[in-house]
C-alpha cells in the first residue's frame, strides 16, 4: 500500500495534524483496515525528512501537543506524479488465498473443506459490504465496489478450484 502517497492525498485539502490524517484515511476507506496512529506519525516524519511535507504549526489548545503538517511544492508534485502513474498489474504475484489452497493440497489436508469455509467467508464479507454502503458518496461506493468485485472474482476462482479438485478425486477412483 502506498501509505506515503495516501497521506499526501489526505493533506491535499489543507494542513492537518496526524489525528486528522488518520481519521481522514479511515473515512476514505471505511471497510479497510484502519490506519494505525504509529504508521501515520512515522509516515509524516519520513515525508518531512524527504521535504514532501512541512510543519506549519505546533500547538496544544489545552490538550496534547499537535503538530500540523502541510504539503510542500515538492509534495504536491510527488502526489501529482503518483496519481498520474498507472498501477502495474501484479504479474506473477500469488495472493495469500492461492498460497493457502496450494499448501492445503500439497500437505494432504482437506482442500474441499477449506474451500467451503473460504467461500462462506467471502460471501459473508460481500453481504457486509453491500449492506453498509447504501448512502455513501461516490469515492466510498467505488472503494466498496472494488472490494466486492474482487471478492466475487475470488469466489469464481474458489469454484473453479473446487471443480478441479473434485474432478481429480473422481478420476483417481
Amino acid at each position: 500500500m502506498a501509505t506515503a502517497e495516501l497521506v499526501l492525498g489526505l493533506l491535499h485539502g489543507g494542513p492537518a495534524h496526524g489525528y486528522d490524517v488518520k481519521r481522514g484515511h479511515d473515512a476514505w476507506f471505511p471497510d479497510s483496515k484502519p490506519l494505525a496512529f504509529g504508521q501515520v506519525y512515522s509516515t509524516l516524519a519520513r515525508l518531512e525528512r524527504d521535504e514532501l511535507v512541512e510543519v506549519v504549526d505546533r500547538g496544544s489548545e489545552g490538550g496534547p501537543e499537535r503538530t500540523v503538517y502541510a504539503l510542500t511544492a515538492k509534495g504536491r508534485q510527488h502526489l501529482a506524479e503518483w496519481l498520474a502513474e498507472p498501477i502495474q498489474p501484479a504479474l506473477g504475484a500469488v495472493d495469500e488465498l492461492v498460497r493457502k489452497v496450494v499448501a492445503t493440497i500439497r500437505t494432504g489436508e482437506d482442500a474441499t473443506a477449506f474451500l467451503a469455509r473460504q467461500r462462506s467467508s467471502h460471501l459473508r464479507r460481500i453481504r457486509e459490504l453491500k449492506a453498509s454502503g447504501r448512502t455513501e458518496d461516490t469515492p466510498g461506493r467505488l472503494a466498496r465496489d472494488y472490494m466486492a468485485l474482487h471478492l466475487d472474482a475470488d469466489l469464481r476462482w474458489l469454484d473453479t478450484a473446487l471443480d478441479r479438485i473434485t474432478a481429480q478425486k473422481e478420476s483417481t477412483r
